[in-house]
C-alpha cells in the first residue's frame, strides 16, 4: 500500500499563502498544513483551517524567522537587539554549539508556540520545524519532550528519497546551483534524521517512512511532482510543499519563494496530477490517519 501526507509549510505566513493553502486541499492532493505561531496571518489561517475540517494542522515550530511568541526577555538568548531571532539555521546552529543558545529558552519559546496553536482550538496533528530545525541535535530532544507532554502524535522526519534530480536539474539549467546546493542541504538533514527514527519509535511518536520535496523546494511543478509520484516507494511518504499566492505581504516577508508558490499550487490542483494519484493507487492521508496506523 502506498499512502502520501501532502503538507504545506508556512500555513500563517501571510493571507495569500493561507488562501492557497486551502485551495490546494479543498481542489487539489495536499492533506495537511503546518502552522506559523508567530506568522503575521495566524488568525486567518486558524479560522480558514476550522471551515476546513478535513485538513490536517501541525505546529510548524520556528526560532530563525520573525519574533518570537514568548517575551523576548523571556527568551533574550533566542534574539538579536531588535527582538527577532537570529535568522537562519546554520548561524542557530553555531550558537547553539558555542552555548550562546540556552536550551531552557528554545524549550519555553517552543513550547509557547503549540500552546499558542492549541489555545486557538486547533487539534494538532505533528510537528516540523521551519528550515527542519527540529532536526538540530541539542533541538531533536526538546521536540519529542513537547511533543509527548502536548499529547501529540506525530513528528517530521525529513530523510529525503532522490527522485527525478536529474530531469528537474535539466529542466531548469539557469538554477542548477541552487538545486544542488538544496540537493547537498537534503543530504545534510538526512544525515541528522536517519539517526532520529529510533528515538520516535521509542517514544511511540508516528512519522512517515520517506520524505520528499526539500530538492525540489522552489522547483516544484507538475513535471517534478509526476517523478515523485511514479517511484512512490511502498509505504507511508511525506511531500513538502509550498504553494500559495504572491499577495504584497509575501513580497515584503522574509522569504525567497514567491512566484514559485503559485507555481507550486498550480501543480498541487492540475486534474493531471490528481487524476495520476487514482491511477497509482496511492491513497492521501493526514498525519492524524498515520498516527493512527
Amino acid at each position: 500500500m502506498k499512502r502520501l501526507v501532502v503538507n504545506a509549510d508556512d500555513f500563517g505566513l501571510t493571507e495569500g499563502v493561507n488562501r492557497g493553502i486551502v485551495e490546494a486541499h479543498e481542489r487539489g492532493i495536499l492533506t495537511s498544513a503546518t502552522l506559523l505561531a508567530n506568522g503575521e496571518a495566524f488568525e486567518s489561517a486558524v479560522a480558514l483551517a476550522q471551515r476546513a475540517a478535513s485538513l490536517g494542522v501541525g505546529v510548524h515550530l520556528n526560532l530563525t524567522d520573525g519574533r518570537p511568541v514568548s517575551d523576548t526577555a523571556a527568551v533574550p538568548s533566542l534574539v538579536n537587539a531588535p527582538g527577532c531571532f537570529w535568522g537562519r539555521p546554520g548561524r542557530l546552529a553555531v550558537r547553539l554549539l558555542s552555548g550562546k543558545i540556552r536550551l531552557a529558552e528554545v524549550e519555553r519559546e517552543l513550547r509557547a508556540q503549540i500552546e499558542k496553536v492549541c489555545q486557538a482550538g486547533v487539534v494538532v496533528t505533528h510537528l516540523d520545524g521551519h528550515m527542519h530545525v527540529h532536526m538540530l541535535p541539542a533541538i531533536f530532544p526538546i521536540a519529542i519532550r513537547l511533543a509527548r507532554a502536548c499529547g501529540i502524535p506525530a513528528m517530521r522526519l525529513p530523510v529525503e528519497r532522490r527522485a527525478g534530480l536529474w530531469s528537474l536539474l535539466r529542466r531548469n539549467g539557469s538554477a542548477r546551483s541552487t538545486i544542488l546546493k538544496q540537493h547537498l542541504g537534503a543530504r545534510a538533514v538526512a544525515g541528522l534524521a536517519s539517526r532520529f527514527g529510533k528515538r520516535l519509535r521509542e517514544a511511540r511518536l508516528a512519522y512517515p517512512s520517506h520524505f520528499y520535496g526539500l530538492t525540489q523546494t522552489g522547483f516544484l511543478d507538475a513535471a517534478s511532482l509526476s517523478a515523485i509520484l511514479m517511484n512512490l516507494p511502498e509505504g507511508t511518504s511525506e511531500l513538502m510543499c509550498h504553494p500559495g499566492y504572491a499577495d504584497r505581504a509575501l513580497h515584503g516577508a522574509r522569504t525567497r519563494l514567491v512566484a514559485q508558490r503559485e507555481a507550486e499550487l498550480a501543480a498541487l490542483t492540475s486534474p493531471e496530477i490528481v487524476d495520476l494519484i487514482h491511477r497509482r493507487g496511492i491513497e492521501l492521508i493526514d498525519y492524524c490517519a498515520l498516527a493512527r496506523g
